[in-house]
């Protein structure tokens, strides 16, 4: 029968799991708990957290105010030049002249 386990329950398993020096096949026979599933939340738990924001398809923004204002400043005048690579050898351009 499957158990239920809250996803603080799994991360207690995986942090024990590490401190016991069992490996984790050796452990999950010791606590009765399906390798597969135990492999599946020990991933999702030591995933970096931006590495879920960047594959969730949200939105970012790049504040270019900084890259406007260091090429001004650097002398090459009030204008700018920005290339947006966007794959598949789209670009996108935006120019502006002093």
């Amino acid at each position: 029968m499957r158990k239920y386990r809250p996803q603080e329950q799994w991360q207690a398993l995986v942090d024990q799991q590490r401190d016991s020096g069992l490996s984790a096949t050796q452990f999950c026979k010791q606590e009765d708990i399906g390798y597969a599933s135990f492999c599946r939340w020990r991933k999702r738990l030591t995933e970096e957290p931006a590495a879920d924001s960047a594959g969730s398809g949200e939105a970012g923004f790049l504040d270019l105010s900084s890259l406007i204002g260091a090429s001004s400043s650097a002398g090459s005048g009030p204008g700018w030049n920005i290339v947006l690579s966007l794959g598949n050898g789209v670009e996108l351009r935006l120019s502006q002249n002093g």
